[in-house]
């Protein structure tokens, strides 16, 4: 397939869309060098998954490439949203080959909204491949790069139920002393998601990690409990 297509056909409908006002807006929000279209963001899934709809993508290597092809060539905050949205596509659900692509997009992207755009994906890849992605993930807990931390410890936030709490452990607790807001904020949203399914664990959690845990992450965590 030549995802080529694919990649210059959400590209252009992305550019025609946008709205310099509200481009403005989103880049000062943003904090962001990478300039924005000003396309909202089901904007940017209605045209992605329209595109792809037209340009059918049939092998996940065609899909891995048009992703990477899109994030690296990225001129716009959107054309990174929509090769994001990208990985989302069924043929590569659950499949581990997407790691790479994820591990570039958390390390490059190195932004909350970028990084935490594929937390839903690892959370799949961890559900359909444990033995490989638990292992992965403990080695992320402690990876010099923020970024990749805390997608280890939001690895798990769509799991619910099928939360694997000595996993949950173990990523939050190599970043209990960490510093960074943003591992912080991770660590209480992580246990706050998680309290909508198990409350006492969250709470014993808590009270265990009391000394260590910051009053960010223990507000967050325990914002649904009182």
């Amino acid at each position: 397939m030549d995802t080529g297509r694919l990649v210059e056909d959400i590209r252009t409908t992305l550019k025609a869309a946008g709205d310099a006002e509200r481009a403005r807006g989103a880049q000062a929000y943003m904090k962001s060098e990478m300039p924005s279209w000003g396309v909202r963001v089901p904007d940017v899934r209605r045209i992605t998954k329209a595109a792809l709809k037209h340009h059918p993508v049939k092998t996940p290597d065609d899909l891995r490439q048009a992703v990477l092809e899109l994030w690296r060539t990225a001129e716009a905050r959107e054309e990174r949203y929509a090769a994001i949205d990208l990985t989302g596509a069924r043929l590569v659900s659950g499949d581990p080959g997407m790691v790479p692509v994820y591990e570039e997009i958390i390390r490059t992207g190195a932004w909350w909204d970028l990084v935490d755009g594929v937390a839903p994906r690892i959370c799949a890849l961890l559900q359909a491949n444990k033995e490989t992605m638990t292992p992965l993930l403990l080695q992320w807990s402690k990876d010099p790069d923020m970024w990749i931390r805390r997608s280890s410890i939001t690895s798990q936030l769509a799991a619910k139920s099928a939360t694997d709490t000595r996993l949950l452990s173990a990523v939050i607790e190599p970043n209990l002393q960490d510093k960074e807001f943003f591992i912080r904020k991770a660590i209480g949203w992580a246990l706050r998601e998680y309290s909508k399914t198990d409350p006492g664990w969250v709470r014993a959690f808590a009270d265990t990690h009391m000394a260590a845990l910051s009053p960010l992450s223990r507000r967050e965590a325990l914002r649904l409990l009182f």
